[in-house]
């Protein structure tokens, strides 16, 4: 049996996920479409993200290895956790109390995925494994269009400054906030030194 090929989204989809270190660039982000759960509160300390995560996950992985196994054969590497973040105060992006923040954890899957293997990883995870937040999983599009970015790199507490900078860089364009703060964790922050995570910030704007 031949080895199929594994598809790397991180590779295909390079200036969303591969943006320089540091500097603030412009990007144009279609329509992409993910499996989504929102919650709210401090995600270091917050029972419903970790729930989130698991069930993330669960049906990420779920989708690749039946996928792998059907008639379509195609293998391909989950995504990473994704997040959009937002509150009733913007300034609180800027202060590293995070418990006023609501919050989509969210992970990105292939355009290939229809709803109705979405359907069928739900039954299967849900006879293995039923994790608590599953039935607050949804499965959506987004579409941020117009927005900066960066690639950070280090503590999560720390991100302040750099996120005041890609809103000074939007004010500077002459153009405003719209939609959410977004993340994307390219490091697992259990096997990865704070000093050396790798995220993706991202604000789209009009």
């Amino acid at each position: 049996m031949p080895t199929l090929e594994k598809v790397d989204f991180k590779k295909r989809w390079k200036k969303l996920y591969q943006p320089p270190v540091g500097e603030i660039t412009t990007v144009q982000v279609p329509a992409l479409t993910y499996l989504m759960v929102d919650g709210e509160g401090d995600p270091n300390s917050s029972k419903t993200f970790e729930q989130a995560v698991e069930a993330l996950y669960s049906l990420s992985y779920t989708l690749k290895f039946t996928l792998k196994k059907s008639p379509q054969a195609v293998d391909y590497g989950v995504m990473p956790l994704e997040g959009l973040w937002w509150a009733d105060d913007p300034r609180v992006f800027h202060e590293a109390d995070k418990s006023a923040w609501k919050w989509t954890a969210m992970i990105l899957q292939p355009e290939f995925i229809a709803r109705s293997d979405v359907d069928a990883a739900f039954e299967q995870v849900r006879k293995k494994k039923n994790p608590a937040a599953l039935d607050r999983v949804r499965f959506e599009t987004l579409e941020e269009g117009e927005a900066v970015q960066t690639l950070y790199l280090g503590p999560f507490a720390d991100e302040g400054p750099t996120i005041r900078r890609m809103h000074e860089a939007i004010d500077a364009a002459g153009k405003h906030l719209y939609g959410r703060h977004h993340e994307i964790y390219l490091s697992d922050p259990r096997r990865t030194a704070p000093e050396k995570l790798r995220t993706v910030l991202r604000q789209p704007m009009r």
